[in-house]
This record gives C-alpha cells, structure tokens and sequence, in this order.
C-alpha cells in the first residue's frame, strides 16, 4: 500500500517500494509473472469514529494474542516493464485489541488496532508461504526503500497517525462462515469493506481467518505508476488475516 517501486538496483518507482506507496500501500511492489487478484465490491467512506461502538449485552470479552496473530497485504506490480519490479509481501505481528462473543455469533463485534510503523516488508519466511509469485530474490535495497516509502507522508504517514484501526460494525451470515462489515481508519478516515470470515471456537477462544481482495483506491490511495504507465503498481492487492483471541 505503500511504497515506490525499486526497478533492478535503482529506486524503482514501480512495483516494490511503490506498490507499497501506492497500496496501504499497507504494501509493495510487484515481482515475477503474476495475476491480478480478483476485483472486491465497493467501499463506503465514512467519518473516522471518535470512540468504539458499545459493547453487545452479555458479551464476553476475549483479548487479541498477537504472538498468534498475523495480517498479511500481498501487492503486485503490472505494466509493459513489470519484470524489472517485485510482488511484496506486507505483514503486521503487533495485532492487539479486544473481541466481544455473545452467544448469537451475529452480535459479535471487535475492536483491533496495529501499529503502522511496525509494519514488516518480505520476511523470507512469508514469501516462501506466498507462493510462485514471490520469490526469495528480493534485495534488501528494495526491502528498505519499499518500507520507507510506506511509511512516508505520502502514503501511511506513520510520523502523524500511528495506528491502523478495524471495527466491526455488523455480521452476517455467508455460506459456511461470515461476512463482516468492518471499519478500516487510515490516516484519520475511515472505510466500510464487507470482509468474508470463518470462525473457529475453542475452549476460551476463537480463531478468524480469511482472505478477501483489496483496491488500493478503496482506501483513498492512488496506485503509482512510472515511465507512462509500463511500470505500475497495481491497485489491487489481496488481504490474508489469521487472528486468534482469548478469554
């Protein structure tokens, strides 16, 4: 969501550093052969909340374990020249937060925040689990100038807003799980996503998972794109998310 690509060896502004700039840039660039992640529907601005919604009645409150939580933004790159650029692998392991569960699962709603200057770009590990689309070459020039980028003013500006906040403000059922409107607040403003979810209930906890595509542009921000358009960022990323919470 966020970066300015790194072409070859030279600060790319394309796939890597810029796909990040350009995406939540939560993320990055784009590397080898790949397919643009599917299209999601539309999202819905809306003011960025003051306080949390009020907790459903008789909900019981688990807190979010970020040693077993993760988040993962996976970003692309396009364009005549995409070869020259990276796929980047995004990551938050500082999730925390609280996850209120009633017995009408329904009723259920969270409350999760993540710090945006701790933001990982293409841990080996995560790239290996990623797939054919990222491989380990990655530079660690790019890695670096892919992150400063992120994290610049002209993206995620962690300097003035620190957090990245997701709020459920309804469920729904959906096939054999969920779907999830949820609030995402980016840099003082705030969007509506519906987000797709399975859940998983254990003794004191309750894992969610899923995985749902992502426009940049459903967050405010412009794709980047350099050398008129045969470098690009694209707007599309996909989200992957694994949170567990206990009582």
């Amino acid at each position: 969501m966020f970066t300015q690509a790194h072409i070859m060896s030279s600060p790319r502004v394309g796939r890597g550093s810029r796909l990040l700039i350009a995406g939540w840039a939560l993320w990055g660039l784009a590397a080898c052969q790949t397919s643009a992640p599917p299209v999601p529907g539309p999202s819905t601005p809306a003011p960025a909340p003051q306080q949390a919604e009020g907790i459903p009645a008789g909900a019981r409150e688990y807190r979010v374990v970020a040693e077993e939580s993760l988040l993962q933004i996976l970003v692309y790159r396009g364009g005549a020249m995409a070869r020259l650029g990276h796929n980047h692998v995004i990551a938050s392991h500082r999730l925390s937060g609280q996850v209120y569960v009633t017995d009408d699962p329904l009723a259920t709603r969270f409350d999760i925040t993540f710090p945006v200057a701790e933001l990982t770009v293409d841990e080996p590990a995560l790239r290996e689990a990623a797939g054919p689309d990222f491989p380990p070459s990655v530079p660690q020039s790019a890695r670096d100038g892919t992150r400063t980028n992120m994290l610049s003013a002209a993206l995620l500006d962690a300097a003035n807003y620190t957090e990245i906040r997701l709020r459920a403000t309804g469920i729904r059922p959906a096939g054999e799980g969920y779907d999830a409107d949820v609030e995402i607040t980016l840099k003082g403003q705030a969007y509506v996503l519906r987000v797709p979810v399975a859940v998983r209930r254990e003794t004191g906890s309750v894992v969610a998972s899923g995985e749902f595509p992502l426009r940049q542009s459903e967050l405010g921000l412009k794709p980047f794109s350099v050398a008129m358009g045969t470098l690009v960022v694209l707007d599309e990323m996909r989200v992957r998310f694994e949170i567990t919470a206990r009582e």
